[in-house]
């Protein structure tokens, strides 16, 4: 498949940020393994004070690598390529197209000032001459976790869905920051994508590995790029032995993620009815170019 220029081969800039767009941590989960990996660098951060309120996102007291304690401030950073790691190699190293150019961008959602917080990041973007961005979320939704947990991709750049195979999204509403950034980087001439992992909402308040996993796939798919999983394969079966262990305990809930798998079973299934038949025949009728747009399963709230 040929792959727009920024997608392969390119420097791509990942984009994570806490909060509203983070069910489970996965996003940024996703985009610390890839800063980890690659022993990224901060290049550009941005003026805490200028873009937080430090009594919605407060500063925490952290132990540092020479063992002294100090405060870590809420805030964004761009963090780039920095001297060559030789303690990474082999089965824990990033590699593929433009893995040496990787850039990942992690912070909290700010409280204010979004324009101009989005212009500063957009902007130190352009000096790193990133020529596409990644930008990854989380959200919660009805989806089992016993199953491969879905990651819906999307682009308000033509180009990209031609050329990935991805769709527009047709979400209306409120947005979080990524949907911000999304849409002046595509302003600033920076193509987009938004991958967006599905979580189960019934256990939300732990961070989801099997998510992370999920979407350092997708990444791979989109970009060619091979990304070690390390311990996530291990933590993953880990997490879903526990929500298992949850669900034995519980009628309720064993019988509404049984009810779960019914229904996402019966959307993969071969025999599966003529309107989901339909509707993936559509989607690859997408993929190839030669049919309308519709209505994706497992759609996620923001673009």
């Amino acid at each position: 498949m040929q792959q727009p220029v920024g997608f392969e081969g390119g420097r791509l800039l990942v984009v994570a940020f806490e909060g509203w767009n983070d069910a489970g941590e996965a996003a940024t989960g996703a985009a610390k393994l890839l800063a980890e990996r690659l022993g990224l660098v901060e290049i550009a951060a941005v003026d805490p004070e200028l873009y937080y309120d430090f009594q919605f996102t407060r500063p925490t007291i952290v132990v540092r690598a020479d063992g002294t304690r100090g405060l870590d401030w809420p805030g964004a950073a761009i963090l780039g390529p920095g001297a060559v790691r030789e303690d990474v190699e082999g089965d824990e190293a990033v590699t593929g197209p433009g893995a040496g150019s990787l850039h990942v961008l992690i912070g909290a959602e700010p409280a204010r000032s979004w324009k101009a917080f989005t212009a500063e990041l957009i902007d130190a973007a352009l000096a790193a001459d990133i020529e596409g961005i990644v930008l990854l979320g989380a959200m919660l939704a009805d989806a089992p976790h016993t199953r491969p947990l879905a990651v819906f991709a999307s682009s308000e750049n033509p180009e990209v869905r031609d050329q990935l195979g991805v769709e527009r999204s047709s979400y209306e509403g409120p947005v979080g920051i990524l949907s911000v950034i999304a849409d002046q980087a595509e302003q600033a001439g920076i193509p987009t994508v938004s991958l967006w992992a599905s979580v189960p909402h019934y256990v939300h308040n732990a961070p989801s590995p099997k998510a992370v996993l999920a979407l350092l796939g997708k990444i791979e798919e989109l970009t060619g790029l091979s990304i070690p999983r390390g311990s996530l394969e291990i933590e993953a079966k880990a997490w879903e032995a526990g929500v298992d262990a949850l669900a034995a305990d519980d009628e309720e809930m064993a019988a509404y993620i049984a009810q779960l798998e019914e229904a996402r079973d019966a959307f993969d299934a071969p025999e599966a009815s003529g309107e989901a038949i339909a509707k993936e025949f559509e989607r690859y009728l997408r993929r190839r170019g030669d049919g309308p747009a519709g209505d994706e399963p497992w759609r996620p709230r923001e673009s």
